[in-house]
């Protein structure tokens, strides 16, 4: 019995609550005896530097009410999650209580996007090599996603080289909108045409909606995760399946969290009114064929067994990967979630791990 066994158990028998707060799972899948556990690595775990925290910091200090920042003002300085999204050795620590072998890490929404130009691209080159370091040193646990500047594509695309091919980063994280546009316009497609030919996904992540549809978010705290992020991301989504753009860019891959951001649960729909209104489209695939082609899905932040079983069902287990979406949700509740999952092994391995090896380029235990 190794040693994370050795904490695990130890924790487990003692009640130990993790960083954030909540127990640690007693339904958590024990090891057998004499087998090493299935490996477990979770991709969707934001983490920051702190000239990252300081500069969102201030910006959530101005007078303003975008909805980004409002959202801002919930990570404080004396908080839990504020903490945990720098501390790594918290983080390892309960990594190793729950036996999860790696996490993907990408720097917390909303990046670099709400810099002014020069500062983004130069903050985003300073995340990278934070990143890069760490992973270095602890290159069993951690994969990185590299952060760069929409906001200035063809240094984007510039950082994105040099991620991938000096770094060693696992692909690219980008959030959302940026200045309230959208990856499907041509003034972005550098950023598409260099994740395409450096083979990587780019992840895009929830922030808050864009300024141009925010008003109805305004209220009952819709602006978040309740539902907020969900539609924000999923409208990102259908922009880019419907555009044409996978068309231009067939080998360019996306991974969206959150079980897809609703898109899942609205395929047939949106395949009906494009074969209705085919003469009108830009693309020349269904949305369906689009979304099995070139998306990946996450779990991260959605504990919900029928929920799994359904998108394994639509989309093929080879599409779908586990995430905690960590510190802004528990560890513990999502590796018991996963464990207790309604699917076969061979699934569950692929969820935990194959995917990931295969998406992200992470090689495999030997």
């Amino acid at each position: 019995m190794n040693r994370r066994h050795l904490l695990q158990g130890g924790l487990i028998a003692a009640g130990a609550l993790s960083a954030t707060g909540t127990a640690l799972a007693a339904d958590v899948a024990q090891p057998r005896a004499g087998a090493r556990p299935m490996r477990r690595i979770a991709t969707e775990e934001a983490w920051s530097i702190p000239e990252h925290m300081e500069a969102m910091t201030a910006l959530a200090q101005q007078p303003s009410d975008n909805l980004d920042l409002v959202s801002r003002r919930g990570v404080t300085t004396g908080g839990a999650r504020y903490a945990n999204l720098l501390d790594t050795e918290r983080r390892l620590a309960e990594m190793d209580a729950l036996d999860i072998d790696m996490q993907v890490l990408s720097l917390t929404s909303p990046g670099v996007q709400m810099l002014r130009v020069d500062r983004a691209n130069a903050m985003a080159t300073l995340a990278n090599d934070r990143l890069a370091a760490l992973i270095a040193r602890h290159p069993k646990r951690f994969a990185g996603l590299a952060s760069f500047a929409p906001q200035d594509p063809a240094a984007a695309a510039r950082e994105m080289d040099r991620a991938v091919n000096q770094l060693g980063l696992s692909g690219f994280i980008v959030n959302s909108h940026t200045d309230n546009r959208y990856l499907d316009e041509p003034f972005f497609w550098p950023i598409l045409e260099a994740a395409e030919a450096l083979q990587r996904p780019i992840y895009i992540h929830p922030r808050a909606p864009a300024d141009t549809m925010a008003k109805p978010f305004r209220d009952y705290g819709m602006h978040a995760a309740i539902w907020g992020f969900q539609a924000e991301t999923g409208t990102h989504a259908m922009r880019l399946i419907l555009s044409g753009v996978f068309d231009r860019f067939p080998r360019l891959q996306i991974i969206l969290g959150h079980m897809g951001e609703s898109i899942p649960y609205n395929l047939w729909r949106a395949d009906h009114w494009f074969n209705e209104r085919r003469p009108d489209q830009r693309s020349s695939l269904a949305p369906s064929a689009i979304f099995r082609r070139n998306f990946t899905i996450t779990t991260s932040g959605v504990e919900d067994a029928l929920t799994l079983r359904y998108c394994i069902d639509l989309l093929g287990a080879d599409r779908v990967m586990w995430a905690i979406d960590y510190p802004y949700q528990a560890m513990a509740p999502a590796v018991t979630a996963m464990n207790t999952a309604p699917v076969t092994e061979a699934q569950r391995a692929l969820l935990f791990h194959g995917n990931a090896e295969r998406v992200f380029h992470i090689p495999p235990l030997v």
